[in-house]
């Protein structure tokens, strides 16, 4: 083999495509051209790179080479490097000198020609993607999100007005739950008699526990086929249910779905517990015989597979996926939606959070956690979030949806704008995996800050905090405490919790108190906090609603919903002006 053949410019970037993986990958030659003993004549060699730097008429032009030549950058610059170059020598021992043609001084000209070669590449290429970049995030900056349909399953009422009129006359949706026995639950305040009962045959009757904020009625209304209502977990039918209430809120026609572009609409509605009934059913039946298990019990018990149903309805076929953070799940799967429409992945999504905890080990699993509340003779006093008699939360179940929408697009299609979702943040306490948040609400404090600064929102212009206050004895000062550490004392600063009159609805939670904070807006009136009778200590009934309804032109509002295991959520909300 000629020398000259080697030494010609083309050769270096043969051989730096044969030696580094990278190019071998990209560029596949054969795999034994250093191997065989054979060498491939000058004439081979050419053809196999006349494809990837000829010009369009099947000759050589400068630009194609060099075009060709700096796609390999990466590693034909740690060819050219000393590690490369004379690392790829070293492979050819004595003779690699012979092979070349040339002095080394040579070779280092060619080296730094080369580099020379690939840094100008390289630097068009960088300042194109900074281009590109930067338009993006101009689009983005550009692209605000709005409510534009709200829905809402419940235990004071299924449509959103109905929900909160009586939210806003103290209306209490808790009760002594019927859906199941619940004489086997003995409130943890009966213990003792449970078990001097247990010692004396059975003399002493036990307390149960035996309340819940339970929906006492509910139907699909033919929004869901009766296959699916049969098979299908309490929380996917009412997920269902409230995702296309809120398609009609928004005044999505069945004219206007045809106009839609699917592909740009998605569903993103989370759930604490999922399909826990599915499962537990899927259990008893397994004493029997694995034949007898519901063949749909796996994907039905999946928190994913109501977001999946209601795209199937629907035939949305954008982002679609579920988001399970316990108690803080629902705000958490409203930010992500609304990230999506942000970035330019959807103009529409559907988001929010469904459960029904209320069944049988749900209801014991809270009940063994020493969470729950034992006033049990007294169902609408017994969550009372602030108060100093609080002794626990109220078990409680349904849904809430949003429809969230690209701003532009919600104007071209005329749509209802209800407010507009500024953005949010979530933080983890790291402290403790159940009810214990740390003390001093620091991991709270910091949620609602990061919400505050990634909206760009002025604090002192926040004045309602719809707060997630579940009647616990530790949470609700903890809340209590960060909010005064984050707002100081605004005069202006009104403070309520749904819980007091709907329960914990877990993953559903934040969904449901999210819809409460855009009617909040819509209609200027904030519903009171019922059963706060004796305010804790330190607890300032300046910033706490009464037990009253009161007037309010929000100018900033904030949601909080917080998890077991310190899982910490807030969402921001504005009038759309």
């Amino acid at each position: 083999m000629e020398a000259s053949s080697i030494a010609s410019p083309l050769c270096p970037w043969l051989v730096a495509a044969r030696i580094s993986p990278a190019c071998e990958k990209d560029h596949p030659l054969n795999s034994s051209m250093f191997q065989s003993p054979k060498r491939l004549s000058q004439w081979s060699r050419r053809k196999k790179l006349i494809p990837k730097c000829s010009n369009g008429n099947g000759g050589f032009s400068a630009s194609s080479l060099l075009s060709s030549f700096c796609t390999f950058e990466p590693c034909v610059k740690e060819y050219y490097s000393s590690k490369g170059l004379y690392a790829s020598l070293a492979v050819f021992g004595e003779n690699a000198f012979l092979l070349s043609g040339s002095k080394i001084a040579s070779i280092t000209t060619r080296r730094n020609n080369r580099l020379k070669a690939c840094d100008a590449h390289s630097g068009k290429t960088a300042a194109v993607e900074s281009s590109e970049e930067e338009a993006k995030k101009a689009l983005t900056r550009q692209r605000k999100v709005v409510v534009t349909g709200l829905a809402v399953v419940s235990s004071i009422g299924h449509d959103p007005d109905v929900f909160y009129t009586n939210l806003l006359e103290g209306v209490s949706g808790i009760s002594e739950i019927e859906a199941f026995d619940c004489s086997t639950f003995p409130s943890s305040q009966s213990n003792k008699l449970l078990n001097l009962r247990m010692r004396i045959h059975h003399w002493f009757r036990p307390f149960s526990q035996r309340i819940a904020g339970e929906i006492k009625s509910f139907s699909t209304e033919e929004l869901v086929s009766p296959k699916v209502s049969k098979r299908a977990d309490k929380f996917m039918l009412y997920l269902l249910t409230a995702g296309k209430k809120a398609l009609t809120d928004g005044g999505i026609t069945e004219e206007v779905m045809r106009e839609l572009d699917k592909n740009r609409c998605g569903v993103l509605i989370g759930s604490a517990l999922g399909g826990m009934s599915v499962s537990t059913d899927a259990i008893e039946a397994l004493r029997i015989s694995y034949k007898k298990i519901n063949p749909f019990t796996v994907p039905f018990a999946t928190t994913n597979m109501g977001s999946a149903i209601l795209a199937i309805d629907l035939g949305w076929m954008g982002p679609n996926y579920s988001i399970s953070t316990a108690c803080a799940t629902s705000n958490i799967c409203i930010l992500n939606a609304a990230y999506h429409i942000i970035r330019g992945d959807a103009d529409m999504m559907l988001c929010g959070g469904s459960d029904a905890g209320i069944i049988p080990i749900a209801f014991g699993g809270f009940l063994a956690c020493k969470v729950l509340s034992k006033r049990n003779d007294e169902p609408t006093k017994a969550s009372r979030p602030w108060d100093i008699n609080r002794d626990g939360f109220v078990l409680g179940e349904g849904a809430g949806v949003l429809l969230l929408e690209e701003l532009e697009h919600a104007k071209r299609r005329g749509a209802t704008i209800y407010a507009e979702l500024l953005g949010g943040s979530f933080t983890c306490d790291a402290s403790h995996c159940s009810d214990q948040p740390q003390p001093d609400g620091r991991g709270i404090a910091l949620c609602m800050e990061r919400a505050l600064a990634q909206c760009g929102v002025a604090r002192e212009n926040v004045n309602y905090i719809n707060a997630h206050a579940v009647s616990s004895p530790a949470g609700d000062l903890n809340e209590y405490r960060a909010i005064t550490r984050c707002f100081g004392k605004n005069p202006e600063l009104r403070v309520n919790s749904t819980k007091s009159m709907i329960g914990h609805l877990l993953g559903a939670s934040g969904a449901v108190e999210a819809v409460a904070t855009v009617k909040a807006i819509q209609t200027g009136l904030v519903h009171p906090n019922i059963n706060l009778e004796n305010p804790d200590k330190g607890v300032d009934m300046n910033i706490l609603t009464g037990t009253k309804k009161e007037r309010l032109d929000i100018k900033i509002a904030l949601s909080n919903s917080f998890g077991f295991s310190g899982q910490n959520s807030s969402i921001v909300f504005a009038p759309y002006k």
